[in-house]
């Protein structure tokens, strides 16, 4: 794969081919989202050479990028739909709900998709609840407590109970997830690299999940993963390989994303001064989560390939080529939002996409807001005020936009004033 015949230099960061858009350290280190700007204004749709023959385009304005999502049909996601797969192909390519596009992608989905509409949430209610007010409780008036290390079990509190994952397996999960998505990360690398990293958390992954699954078939329940077990495509049930690859595929976005939303939101409610307003405020509970989701955008990008030729923005993208939808620039797109620079609690609309397009939108959408709703309801009904305390540190990946270290410290409300 060359390049397009003409390299461009969009604007003031030198060379277009400077901008290396696959870094993981960009992310940790910067912000993105001046050069996302700038790309946007000057070369909505990029193209990054990798390799003698390997490169992906990039686009990021919101129209481009919901394109690219929703037209299936033009780009699909069999190929692989993370950048850490360019190049590679993704062996779960149609055996995977992420990877399988319609019309099977749509009978692998079904079922699952059932099982978490907000009624059947609501019979869990008060496990989530319960298991929020247990992980807050390590927040204490004046001490220092680490938000988003603490905010790592979250997830794993919700989707791990709907799969039936024990308990006690959720923190070897949690950090084997992370080492799936952010293996160049020194906290979660292993002495052999990232390569080495990746290989390991999948393998561990996916023979715990095929425990697990010999595990449900023997006795089976009313769990996701039961429900993958009864799921049939193309008149034949799942094989066990398929179903490994989606349990894995459910705890990864489940883990990855959810905890992120509420401590990007933290981090920039300090530095704005906007968390009091929002917590004596609980009619902005739903508008202000949307906005979390659409400021922090946990999931920054997915890759799809082109089926065949076609155009963007009236760039000529041939047959097979990647395209990366960055979904953080999109979500700050000065076309769509207002002032998009700005967390403001009370956007109306908000049409973020920070959990995708089209038929690969979030499954775990209506999970993950309910965590969120609770969350917040609990942060706001348990603590006052808080201040960050020491140097951020974001993950190293240029998958997940996230912190893994928040420090805060709290002042908690009188609860019998």
């Amino acid at each position: 794969m060359t390049a397009p015949a003409v390299p461009r230099c969009p604007f003031g960061f030198g060379a277009a081919a400077s901008l290396d858009l696959i870094d993981p350290g960009l992310y940790a280190h910067r912000d993105p989202h001046p050069i996302w700007q700038g790309l946007r204004e000057h070369d909505p749709v990029h193209w990054q050479q990798v390799g003698p023959d390997l490169g992906f385009w990039s686009v990021t304005r919101y129209a481009d990028v919901d394109h690219v999502l929703r037209r299936h049909d033009l780009f699909t996601s069999e190929e692989g739909s993370l950048l850490t797969l360019l190049g590679r192909g993704d062996p779960a390519g149609g055996r995977q709900i992420a990877v399988t596009d319609p019309p099977r992608h749509t009978q692998m989905r079904d079922r699952l998709q059932r099982a978490m509409t907000k009624r059947s949430l609501d019979t869990h209610d008060g496990m989530i609840r319960a298991e929020i007010r247990q992980l807050l409780g390590a927040v204490t008036d004046g001490v220092p407590v680490d938000v988003a290390a603490l905010l790592t079990d979250l997830p794993m509190a919700v989707t791990g109970t709907l799969m039936g994952v024990p308990r006690a397996d959720w923190p070897r999960l949690t950090r084997l997830t992370t080492m799936a998505i952010a293996p160049d990360d020194p906290e979660y690398a292993l002495p052999g690299g990232p390569g080495a990293t990746l290989r390991e958390a999948h393998r561990e992954l996916f023979a715990y999940f095929q425990d697990l699954l010999d595990d449900r078939r023997r006795a089976p329940g009313e769990d996701l993963i039961s429900r993958l077990i009864a799921t049939e495509v193309d008149d034949r049930p799942l094989g066990s390989s398929e179903i490994v690859s989606n349990c894995y595929s459910l705890i990864l976005g489940a883990n990855t994303t959810t905890p992120h939303v509420p401590v990007g939101a933290l981090a920039e409610l300090d530095r704005s001064g906007g968390y009091r307003d929002w917590a004596r405020r609980p009619e902005l509970l739903a508008s202000g989560i949307e906005e979390a989701l659409r400021w922090v955008s946990p999931a920054n990008h997915f890759m799809r390939h082109a089926t065949r030729d076609t155009e963007i923005a009236g760039v000529r993208i041939r047959a097979g080529d990647p395209v990366v939808a960055w979904l953080g620039s999109a979500n700050r797109d000065e076309r769509v939002f207002d002032r998009p620079h700005r967390f403001d609690v009370r956007r109306k609309p908000n049409r973020h996409i920070a959990f995708g397009a089209g038929p690969h939108y979030c499954i775990g959408h209506t999970v993950a807001r309910a965590t969120l709703r609770a969350l917040f309801a609990e942060l706001f009904d348990r603590i006052e005020s808080y201040e960050v305390v020491g140097e951020p540190r974001r993950l190293v990946s240029n998958f997940i936009a996230g912190y893994k270290h928040l420090t805060i410290t709290a002042r908690l409300r009188d609860v019998a004033s």
